[in-house]
């Protein structure tokens, strides 16, 4: 529950929650549905609910509780899943350790992963206006090596900005380790400068950092697979890698690479569907893991493997359509895979497949179904307690094979590992009803503990979805990850480059050549290990012309935009073609100096009005921007089109748009407040970023549609 003292531990509220501890309440009755507060009238619980795909770190919303009977009573916002431990020696349970408080006995390596996990998650809380949350030392708690909000703090009348967390961060240094104190001084001040300008280039210098920690950390990998029929099913229609039964250690192997599939369509191919995927996937990733470790462009990696998974849609999609399957015909399977690299886990999923994280202080699901009562929490629109009970909330809204991968949205993450952990890759045979959660502690803990081995679990955990389940196939992959780590003796150093562009996807290049990430010039790519070269300190009394020069590019920059966007002649001062470079100087783009010309691509759905939704990573060229009728709030609107011809579908089976949910067509023009805009946590793509909108006529600009976001 959020951060109020309600009474003293045994004392019943509303005859239903047990208070524990100051902060801690225990429902006693878990099987009723809780108050659930108005979400039209009640902006608070909005944002919790937006940031569901960063559970990990965030509580999500379980009710209200309403202490007095009258309409005057006072409401208290319940969260479940808060960072709480349990002592062992008392058995009692209390909030998990500040971060602040923790700190100063953390490794090297925790410290910059812990700064590395706020530096990720700066960019989403900003967005829902919850970026204090990160400068709050009560609210910021850690549990082992992850980061968890004790509740979310809302952002005042300015929302902070990066140069607070530099300052914040910098009272971390007096107790920072050895080898990383100068690290952490370094980026702390780059933050307040404004030398580091976005949560991208912050996490790109601390991606080096601890890729030089890294080196002091070997790791040590196991993985075995396990696939069963089921008691109730005729076929099996999962599929996994490595083979059922077979285990794999990492070294000798130079690859950990586990795969879950859990295939659609019954005898009509589901099992065709998901051994295709595998099949798939595993001649990409071996490509991909040719190249050392410590040259591999993180975020290129998760692209590469976004497109492995395109290419396994684009398979069995093209299986389908040869073989004139529509509907619920169409073949297809979900998808969960896990590839250890280094002192990473870098996991990628599709469908209702799972990938849970147990360690020594719990067992932390890091996959978000992508089903319907998932999609409903994301939105906005229930907590997901209520979505659940939905007849269709375990529907299906993806998976591979259904559709052109163009209108697939894999998702893909990585973690940080400095500690001994278990991730266990699960279709929903054994998930459905909760039964990792049931018996992670009892069965999966004990290998942490060295007090059993991944051979017998993986066999218990088969018995246990047919005995308590049953009623589906199942598949299990563990991947045991043993880490031995000292303290280096070397001290890290910072590297923040002179300018930085944020890699971005281009989804719309994905395409059916299996050929792409096997070619030399596959995304993932060798890090120069040359390191930048030193610049010259420009002496003080040049600063201030520089600026001024810089500011009159930019205005005549942006002039010369306009006058081209508005039909005007552009007038060149100097007509010969050797003009200096002035984009070079820009500033970055972001939101909050969105011009025309700049396209806007979006990271989640949008509802927009007359029951129409724009997919997550559909792009937007800015066309207009005008002032809002009241002034005085600050605001403005921001016109763009449509400039991708993406349909969300509602289903696995249906890609197709419905009458009650209509995709957008490409050149649809739509207005959207920016306040609005900004908190759906949209990315400006940078100038360098290939345009993927240059292709489509521009509509008038003079009518824009009035579609606006609900």
């Amino acid at each position: 529950m959020d951060s109020q003292n309600l009474g003293n531990p045994g004392k019943i509220l509303a005859e239903r929650y047990l208070i524990v501890d100051k902060y801690v309440l225990l429902d006693t009755k878990p099987g009723l549905l809780t108050l659930t507060p108005e979400l039209e009238n009640l902006q608070i619980p909005r944002a919790y609910l937006r940031l569901i795909p960063y559970r990990l770190h965030v509580p999500q919303v379980y009710g209200v509780l309403r202490l007095a009977s009258d309409s005057s009573g006072q409401d208290i916002l319940l969260l479940e899943k808060p960072p709480l431990l349990l002592d062992e020696t008392t058995q009692q349970v209390h909030l998990a350790q500040m971060a602040i408080a923790a700190w100063r006995d953390a490794t090297s390596m925790r410290q910059l992963n812990w700064l590395w996990q706020i530096a990720h998650l700066w960019q989403p809380l900003a967005s829902e206006g919850v970026a204090s949350s990160l400068l709050d030392s009560y609210v910021l708690r850690v549990e082992g090596s992850l980061v968890r909000l004790l509740e979310l703090r809302f952002d005042k009348a300015t929302s902070p900005e990066l140069p607070e967390l530099g300052k914040f961060w910098q009272q971390l240094i007096a107790n920072a380790k050895p080898a990383v104190a100068e690290f952490v001084d370094r980026i702390s001040l780059s933050l307040i400068q404004g030398e580091i300008h976005s949560p991208e280039q912050l996490i790109a210098v601390l991606d080096r950092g601890l890729a030089g920690l890294g080196r002091s950390q070997t790791p040590t990998i196991k993985i075995i697979t396990k696939t069963d029929t089921g008691p109730s099913r005729q076929r099996n229609e999962d599929a996994c890698s490595p083979p059922s039964g077979t285990l794999v250690s990492k070294p000798p192997q130079p690859t950990g690479l586990a795969i879950v599939c859990d295939g659609i369509g019954g005898h009509e191919g589901g099992n065709v569907a998901s051994n295709l995927a595998i099949e798939t996937i595993q001649q990409q990733v071996q490509q991909l893991t040719k190249v050392p470790y410590d040259h591999i462009d993180p975020s290129l990696l998760l692209n590469d493997l976004e497109k492995a998974v395109a290419m396994a849609n684009d398979k069995i999609s093209q299986r389908n359509d040869a073989e004139n399957r529509q509907g619920r015909q169409r073949m297809g399977t979900t998808l969960v895979m896990a590839l250890p690299v280094a002192h990473e886990m870098y996991i990628t999923h599709v469908g209702d497949s799972r990938a849970y994280w147990i360690t020594r202080q719990g067992c932390y699901q890091v996959t978000l179904d992508d089903d319907v009562a998932s999609r409903e929490v994301r939105l906005g629109y229930a907590i997901y307690r209520e979505a659940v009970q939905q007849s269709s909330a375990g529907s299906l809204v993806q998976a591979l094979g259904m559709g052109p991968s163009t209108s697939l949205h894999p998702t893909s993450a990585r973690f940080m590992l400095d500690e001994d952990a278990v991730f266990l890759l699960t279709s929903d045979g054994l998930s459905d009803f909760d039964r990792v959660e049931e018996y992670w502690e009892t069965e999966i803990l004990p290998i942490l503990l060295g007090e059993t081995n991944i051979i017998n679990v993986a066999d218990r955990l088969i018995e246990i979805a047919n005995t308590k389940n049953g009623h589906d196939n199942v598949t299990v992959a563990l991947v045991h990850y043993q880490v031995q780590y000292w303290e280096p003796e070397i001290v890290i150093k910072a590297v923040v480059p002179e300018s930085y562009s944020a890699k971005t996807v281009d989804l719309a290049s994905r395409g059916t050549d299996t050929s792409v990430l096997s070619s030399p010039n596959h995304k993932t790519q060798v890090i120069e290990e040359n390191q930048p070269a030193k610049t010259r300190q420009l002496p003080l009394q040049w600063i201030v012309p520089l600026l001024f020069l810089l500011a009159a590019g930019c205005v005549g920059l942006f002039v010369q935009q306009w006058r081209s966007q508005s039909g005007l002649p552009v007038v060149s001062s100097n007509p010969t073609p050797t003009q200096s470079p002035i984009a070079t100087t820009q500033p970055p783009r972001t939101l909050n100096n969105v011009a025309p010309g700049w396209v806007i691509q979006t990271n989640n759905q949008i509802s927009l009005g007359n029951n129409q939704l724009l997919p997550a990573k559909s792009f937007l060229e800015v066309i207009d921007t005008k002032p809002s009728p009241k002034p005085a709030s600050g605001d403005f609107s921001v016109v763009m089109r449509v400039c991708t011809n993406k349909e969300t579908p509602t289903s696995a089976s249906s890609q197709a748009p419905s009458p009650s949910n209509p995709g957008l067509n490409a050149q649809k023009t739509v207005s959207i407040q920016f306040q609005q805009l900004n908190r759906f946590g949209v990315f400006v793509l940078p100038s360098s970023a290939p345009n993927p909108c240059k292709t489509v006529t521009q509509p008038p600009v003079t009518q824009p549609s009035d579609i606006s976001p609900t």
